[in-house]
């Protein structure tokens, strides 16, 4: 079959993408920005890529017409608190008019259990949605599930930060509310198994694991997983607001992501039914095997997709693309250069920076940089990075968004998210004569960005001399002198 992925840098469509084609399906992905389409080059050479912004004014023509089905897994809850509802409502919509050019007999939506008349803003958008797609000229099949676990989702990752961080928690009350929670495993055989299936044509279905939980006995589950115990106290007093900034200080996730969610976390979401599972023939994992399953993965460094890698996650909302050109003037600027003997280790060295591994010098300053950038609604050191050592382009790194990742021309380029008075890039080249070539670049924004500038070069001395050297793997002055002495 020939099948359009929507979302397909997202966290569902990463995991769905190699399955399709594993299945022997032709899949045409498309995307707002196919530069930054996280995928390796075997993948890449098997799929056809079409860059589209549902948001935007439909294009006709773009799409094939010999199109069997097409999955819709766009949505826009993390990109605002206020209009992502109608923002979602206008890419339904113009999918459904992209459809019209095309012969697409099935479309699978997956969206969010709706059980309850009082929902939530996101829930009631999925539900629109639901509705818009309904009258497209397509058979609809809409897949509804509430909590996702699974390596790199938001839900376990949120989970993972609070259990980890917080052996002692104060906490709403709406952890108190049941959800019914599925591993990303089984939302992945769902979407497969129901495509070309006529008897899935025009209907809806709750999908969920096995297990009804509270959100503090998922917390508590996941702590007994880990091996170690939890304590959690609920109190009445936090509203939402407080409870979004409580998540977004301690977790990882944005504060639009947090608000939405809270928003929805007083919701029970519990499934109704479970004929999809039987008709499928799937036997669903329990929540603690869905945690199990996570961190074998996480283990095993094979985490196929991040959440924190969405554009979402950072700042910005454009095409990355208009920042790759570095501006030579107006700018300031740190430049390091240092000759290097073996670049293949060298580079392999630049492609495992931050996250874990760190920046190779002063992470305790690194780190107190994320701190206060969180404090002021940035978004903070606390992404990390979704693989140790493999990068594209669009990803996450730490405050970082990668720009370009050339690893066969020797050049990394990232781009800052933290909040400045300014734009700010940073760049890794080995050029031709193997030197290395570090340079951070800043363009200020008036007067406040250049004080700013000129306030932290005696940082930039140390911060960026040894970061190069570390990465080269040579001595500094005062360390080759203490090794001598020594």
């Amino acid at each position: 079959m020939k099948i359009l992925l929507t979302g397909a840098n997202g966290y569902i469509g990463m995991r769905l993408l190699p399955q399709l084609l594993d299945l022997g399906h032709d899949v045409v992905c498309a995307v707002r920005d196919a530069g930054r389409l996280s995928v390796d080059v075997d993948i890449r050479d098997r799929i056809e890529v079409v860059e589209i912004d549902f948001l935007k004014e439909v294009r006709p023509n773009i799409l094939p017409r010999d199109l069997d089905a097409a999955y819709f897994l766009i949505h826009s809850m993390t990109s605002s608190t206020t209009d992502f509802d109608e923002m979602e409502a206008t890419t339904a919509k113009n999918f459904n008019r992209y459809m019209t050019d095309t012969g697409v007999k099935q479309v699978i939506y997956l969206s969010g259990i709706v059980n309850e008349e009082n929902l939530s803003k996101h829930l009631w958008s999925r539900k629109n949605v639901e509705e818009i797609l309904a009258q497209g000229p397509f058979a609809l099949t809409v897949l509804k599930a509430g909590i996702i676990v699974g390596s790199g989702s938001s839900s376990f990752e949120i989970i993972r930060d609070l259990c980890e961080k917080l052996p002692f928690m104060i906490t709403p009350k709406w952890v108190l509310t049941k959800t019914q929670p599925i591993a990303i495993r089984d939302v992945i055989a769902f979407l497969t198994k129901t495509l070309g299936r006529e008897d899935t044509y025009n209907d809806s279905f709750d999908i969920a694991g096995p297990s009804v939980l509270t959100y503090k006995e998922m917390l508590h589950q996941y702590a007994a997983a880990r091996g170690f115990k939890n304590w959690i106290v609920t109190v009445p007093v936090m509203t939402p607001k407080l409870s979004s900034y409580w998540l977004y200080f301690v977790t990882s996730t944005s504060y639009k992501l947090a608000l939405n969610l809270v928003d929805s976390m007083k919701i029970e979401v519990v499934a109704k039914d479970n004929r999809l599972a039987e008709l499928l023939d799937i036997e669903t994992h329990t929540y603690a095997e869905a945690i199990d399953m996570a961190f074998k993965k996480i283990e095993q460094n094979l985490v196929m997709s991040s959440w924190k890698d969405s554009m979402v996650s950072g700042r910005f909302r454009k095409n990355l693309g208009k920042y790759i050109q570095v501006p030579k003037y107006g700018v300031l600027r740190d430049q390091q250069t240092m000759p290097v003997s073996d670049p293949d280790r060298v580079l392999k060295r630049i492609w495992q920076i931050g996250g874990e591994t760190g920046w190779y010098y002063g992470n305790w300053l690194w780190k107190l940089r994320g701190f206060l950038d969180k404090l002021i609604g940035g978004v903070g050191l606390r992404r990390g990075r979704t693989h140790p050592d493999k990068i594209f382009p669009g990803d996450a790194l730490d405050f970082w968004r990668v720009l370009l990742a050339d690893k066969k021309g020797k050049r990394l380029l990232l781009f800052a998210e933290m909040k400045l008075p300014g734009e700010a890039w940073l760049e890794f080249r080995i050029d031709d004569n193997n030197v290395l070539h570090q340079t951070a670049t800043f363009r200020p924004r008036g007067l406040k960005g250049r004080l700013y500038w000129y306030s932290i070069v005696p940082l930039h001395y140390f911060i960026f001399g040894g970061m190069i050297r570390n990465i080269v793997g040579r001595e500094g002055p005062r360390q080759a002198q203490e090794k001598k002495k020594g």
